[in-house]
C-alpha cells in the first residue's frame, strides 16, 4: 500500500489548510490564476524520482520536433519506473485532486487523467524550448474540459540564465508578466483557458551540455466550463509568437474539431 501523504514535505502535509490559506492568492494572481510553492514534496522521494528519470527518452518516448517546440516526453507507464508510477498515482489520488480543486476554487469536480494525455515526464535538452501557447482545451478520449495544469520541476542548481523558465503572458500577448525558474522541488499550479498564454521559449543553454531540464506535467479536467474561458471550438495547442522576439515565424496551429470521441485534424499554417 502506497502511503500517499509521505510524498509531501511536512510543511504542506495538511493540504486542506494549504488550499484554504492560499486560494485567494491563487485567484488574484496575474496574469491568470496560479500559484508557486517551493519545497512542496519530500526531498528524498523527489530525488528518487529524479534518479529514476528515463535517460533515453529520445528512444522510448515522444519526440516533439517542430518549429514551436523541441522537447521529449513519455506518458507510458510501462516505460517508467515503479517509483515514478507510484508518484503519478499520488498526483491522481483523491487527496491531491481535492487539493487542486480547492485551491483553484473551480466549482465543478476536477477529474484526473489516467491517460496522462500530453503529460507525464518531460525533458528539454540543450537548445530545447516550448514556445508560448494556450493548451488544448478538450481531452481527445474523455471529452472533458482541461482546467488546471500542474508542473513539478526536478532541476538541482538551476538558474534563470540557463534558459527554460516558465513565462506567463498577458491575454493580449503584449508582455510577459511573470517568469518562474524551474528549480528542484518547485510546483506551479495554474488555470488553463484559451487565454492563459504560457511556455518556456528561451532555449536551454546549461553550461554542462549533458544536463537537461526535467519536469513532470499533470492536467486536470471537468465536465463543462465557463463560456468566458473559451474562444470558440475545441482545439489543440495554439502557439503564439512573442512580440519583438526570434520565435519561429512559421508557427503551426493544429486546429482539431471534436466529434463524438475523436478529433478530425486539420493543419493550418499561419
Amino acid at each position: 500500500m502506497i502511503l500517499f501523504m509521505n510524498y509531501l514535505n511536512d510543511t504542506y502535509f495538511d493540504l486542506n489548510t494549504i488550499a484554504k490559506n492560499h486560494f485567494e492568492e491563487y485567484k488574484n494572481a496575474e496574469p491568470f490564476p496560479h500559484i508557486v510553492f517551493d519545497n512542496f514534496f519530500n526531498v528524498d522521494k523527489l530525488n528518487d524520482i529524479l534518479n529514476e528519470f528515463p535517460n533515453n527518452l529520445d528512444k522510448i518516448g515522444i519526440k516533439y520536433d517542430s518549429d514551436p517546440e523541441q522537447k521529449l516526453a513519455s506518458n507510458n507507464p510501462d516505460r517508467l519506473s515503479k517509483k515514478i508510477n507510484d508518484f503519478l498515482n499520488f498526483t491522481n489520488s483523491h487527496k491531491f485532486v481535492n487539493f487542486i480543486n480547492r485551491i483553484s476554487n473551480i466549482e465543478r469536480h476536477l477529474i484526473p487523467d489516467p491517460y496522462l494525455w500530453g503529460g507525464g515526464v518531460h525533458e528539454l535538452k540543450n537548445g530545447g524550448y516550448l514556445n508560448v501557447h494556450c493548451d488544448f482545451n478538450k481531452h481527445p478520449k474523455m471529452n472533458l474540459d482541461r482546467r488546471v495544469n500542474v508542473l513539478i520541476y526536478l532541476n538541482h542548481d538551476w538558474e534563470e540564465k540557463f534558459g527554460g523558465s516558465l513565462e506567463l503572458w498577458d491575454k493580449e500577448m503584449k508582455k510577459c508578466v511573470k517568469k518562474i525558474t524551474p528549480v528542484f522541488n518547485r510546483i506551479v499550479i495554474f488555470n488553463t483557458t484559451d487565454f492563459s498564454f504560457h511556455g518556456n521559449p528561451e532555449p536551454i543553454n546549461y553550461p554542462d551540455k549533458t544536463k537537461t531540464r526535467k519536469s513532470i506535467a499533470l492536467y486536470y479536467y471537468s465536465n463543462g466550463r465557463p463560456k468566458n474561458e473559451m474562444s470558440g471550438d475545441p482545439h489543440t495547442t495554439l502557439f503564439k509568437n512573442r512580440p519583438n522576439s526570434h520565435d519561429s515565424e512559421k508557427i503551426t496551429t493544429y486546429k482539431k474539431i471534436f466529434w463524438k470521441f475523436y478529433y478530425k485534424t486539420k493543419i493550418l499554417m499561419k
